[in-house]
């Protein structure tokens, strides 16, 4: 079987090289992906892709397998960028790390290898399990660490393609692995925020392409003015982060994007903020809706899991009803759905 390891320059995919091997696969080719934007991130902070390059390079002398550099600016701009901005000006709050993994790691570059390779093998925390001939999305058992909340927009053609060497594994027990190997890449932290980005922060991302648009910041509870922003569109809902506020702690509960208005609450009372009902649409299904409306939703990544009930109100709508409130609750983020250990699929919310 041959087998295109998508290989980041970190230590969980070096590590799933390293079992893959250990697992009798010797028809191995290592590909990085570059999707860094040189072009329009010149300036803004430093280039990350060499320093990763470097170590994915590292990774495969050592193992003795050929690494491939594949560039996919273009496609990345074009599937990933235009969207996370246009969701942005919409006063949503993008979820790029999801249609990178549908367009570009699933997507495009399983077009671009084609029939030359059987599976694509990468260092997400998931498994896959084989139901007869279709496939199911199943948890890490590492409740921090999971990633199929990024994985939520595959297909069973995709899903059919995909190796998870890592899916049975704690970070704990990567790292662990990572130094009995003696990899390069053993003692790199995780890597965080959006992969395209590096270092660059994510504000500074917006400024370059959306500039700045000061307004009103008040308080939804009275309608008195707190301040201003630079911009709504560097906020999201349930976020305190940057608002500039004496007296707080606050946090953003809505945009007005027609007012250009923040509407934030302060902690004391953000009960008056806890929501727990709203509505998704552009519902995919990994293999097919769910046969109950009892399931398990998570609103953003992370450990937690809140019951929930899904009522499907047409094609690709659907009403959801958390058995918690959440304060932060942001239209344009996906809804991941659950049924136990299992990932069914996802929803725009709205």
């Amino acid at each position: 079987m041959k087998i295109a390891v998508l290989l980041s320059g970190g230590v969980d995919s070096s590590v799933a090289l390293r079992l893959l091997m250990d697992r009798g696969h010797h028809e191995l080719t290592a590909f990085y992906l570059k999707v860094w934007l040189e072009e329009e991130l010149a300036g803004l902070g430093d280039c990350p892709w060499q320093e990763d390059l470097e170590f994915a390079q590292q990774i495969c002398t050592q193992a003795k397998i050929p690494l491939e550099v594949v560039p996919f600016q273009r496609e990345y701009r074009d599937r990933v960028v235009e969207y996370a901005l246009e969701e942005l000006k919409a006063g949503g709050t993008p979820s790029s790390d999801l249609l990178c993994n549908q367009q570009i790691k699933f997507g495009a570059f399983l077009d671009h290898v084609g029939s030359g390779f059987d599976r694509v093998a990468s260092g997400h925390y998931a498994r896959r399990e084989a139901v007869g001939t279709r496939w199911r999305l199943a948890r890490s058992p590492d409740p921090v660490k999971d990633q199929t909340y990024f994985l939520a927009l595959l297909s069973q053609e995709q899903l059919a393609r995909c190796e998870f060497p890592l899916g049975a594994l704690t970070k704990a027990q990567v790292r662990a692995l990572a130094k009995d190997y003696d990899l390069p890449t053993r003692s790199r932290p995780d890597s965080q925020g959006i992969c395209f980005l590096g270092k660059i922060p994510f504000d500074g991302f917006i400024r370059h392409h959306l500039g700045e648009k000061p307004g009103e910041i008040r308080e939804a509870r009275t309608g008195r003015k707190l301040g201003e922003h630079r911009g709504y569109w560097f906020h999201t809902i349930g976020q305190r982060r940057g608002l500039g506020l004496s007296g707080g702690p606050w946090y953003v509960i809505e945009k007005v994007v027609e007012e250009n208005l923040l509407l934030v609450a302060h902690l004391d009372h953000m009960e008056s903020a806890l929501r727990t009902r709203f509505r998704v649409e552009r519902l995919h299904w990994i293999d097919g809706p769910p046969e109950t409306v009892a399931l398990g939703v998570k609103l953003r990544h992370g450990p937690n899991l809140v019951p929930c009930r899904l009522e499907l109100r047409g094609e690709g709508r659907g009403e959801v009803t958390l058995e918690t409130g959440d304060p932060g609750i942001a239209p344009g983020q996906f809804a991941v759905f659950y049924s136990e250990e299992y990932c069914l699929g996802s929803g725009v919310i709205r």
